[in-house]
């Protein structure tokens, strides 16, 4: 079984992240994982941090001669900025009046709601690991779990389609979110130029008020056979794995699956996938006219796109900051303020990426096995074969 694990505050000496669960003899690019990590990094309305850091990924085990060697794999990831708190968050006692307290508590972060549940008296200690600085460590396993899936034709990428009140309305082909991860400089990972300099301007008339912008950004996963997942269990469903895992991503406040929240309001002739059978294509002969379901239905792929939307909120640290109260005069006051972005859809749809590639590689084992990608590879093109005499 694929198990995953992360490390780390935003301003510690590294984050670590631990994965479990990969076959032997997977290809694994030093240069593949640190462009992902760089990807994570870019976009419009990035702030100060994204100038000190410079991810690269310090593979500790697991990985040898550059292929996985199926024992557990353990990646460190550097915080050059941990120089700047080497003083001020020491393992050992250290000094107190050093000590950078958060003294108010930032409305819509883990502040309050996580110095109430460990009995803090502020909020440091719970701003470092609550940070979205963690989500570096999961795209750079991510990228490993990426590399697994290419092996079987899967690829993983994301696209923004909303900015603020900036929205791309129509669905955008899979050839249009590839030249995105081609791109050299990442603006807003918009497919659509004109819909990408609005998203623009949005982020800049917010910026200079001091506020912060959410969106929605997509995933999309592409060359995935029907039959991962399945409709037996409540906790195997591939829509709610994939759910669950989007929503752990800082931010993220609502999931979708295909059209999921548009179908609530319409008949069901105006949303479910009219089935034909045509000549043999794909993995199948049988065919559909659109594909609202996302590529998901019962809780199993269905040989289509799988397409996953995030709802990013605006990130909760203001430059603004908003009405708060002291941790300890309990008198109002405003917000504590940490150094931060304005807008992170972009990053957060890199972020989403790594999170569906665990989650699909996760499901493509339990449904091929195989301790080496030799055995994963013979079980896969067994099923391929299967599902064309079908």
């Amino acid at each position: 079984m694929l198990r995953y694990f992360t490390a780390g505050e935003s301003h510690g000496e590294a984050l670590v992240a631990y994965l479990s669960g990969l076959p032997a003899g997977v290809p694994v690019d030093q240069a593949f994982i640190d462009r992902e990590l760089w990807r994570r990094q870019q976009g419009y309305g990035r702030g100060g941090r994204m100038k000190i850091e410079t991810d690269k990924a310090h593979i500790l085990s697991g990985v040898r001669h550059g292929k996985t060697i199926g024992s557990p794999i353990a990646v460190l990831l550097e915080n050059k900025d941990w120089k700047n708190w080497t003083e001020s968050l020491p393992v050992e006692e250290g000094d107190p009046a050093k000590h950078k307290r958060v003294a108010s508590p930032r409305p819509g972060h883990a502040d309050l709601a996580g110095a109430l549940k460990y009995n803090f008296s502020e909020a440091r200690y719970i701003l470092e690991r609550a940070s979205a600085r963690e989500s570096a460590a999961r795209v750079a396993i991510g990228a490993l779990a990426k590399s697994f899936l290419r092996e079987l034709n899967i690829e993983v990428l994301s696209h923004v389609i909303g900015v603020g009140p900036v929205e791309l309305k129509d669905e955008v082909p899979w050839e249009k979110i590839q030249a995105l991860w081609e791109k050299q400089e990442v603006l807003l990972n918009c497919a659509d130029p004109d819909t990408e300099q609005r998203m623009k301007e949005e982020v800049d008339k917010i910026y200079k008020t001091g506020d912060t912008l959410g969106g929605v950004f997509e995933v999309v996963t592409h060359g995935v056979p029907p039959g991962l997942g399945t409709h037996v269990q409540w906790d195997e469903r591939l829509d709610a794995l994939l759910a669950a895992a989007v929503m752990s991503l800082q931010a993220v406040k609502a999931v979708e699956i295909g059209t999921g929240i548009a179908g609530a309001y319409v008949p069901g002739s105006e949303v479910h996938d009219e089935i034909g059978y045509g000549a043999k294509s794909g993995f199948t002969g049988f065919t559909r006219n659109r594909n609202n379901a996302g590529g998901i239905e019962g809780g199993t792929s269905n040989g289509q796109e799988i397409r996953v939307r995030g709802y990013l909120k605006p990130i909760s640290t203001l430059r603004r900051p908003l009405q708060s109260v002291d941790f300890t005069s309990r008198e109002p006051v405003k917000a504590a303020y940490e150094r931060s972005d304005v807008c992170v859809v972009p990053a957060a749809g890199v972020a989403a990426e790594a999170m569906v590639a665990l989650t699909m590689a996760r499901c493509a084992l339990e449904k091929f096995g195989g301790d080496s990608m030799v055995e994963t590879k013979r079980n896969f093109a067994g099923y391929l074969e299967q599902l064309k005499n079908y």
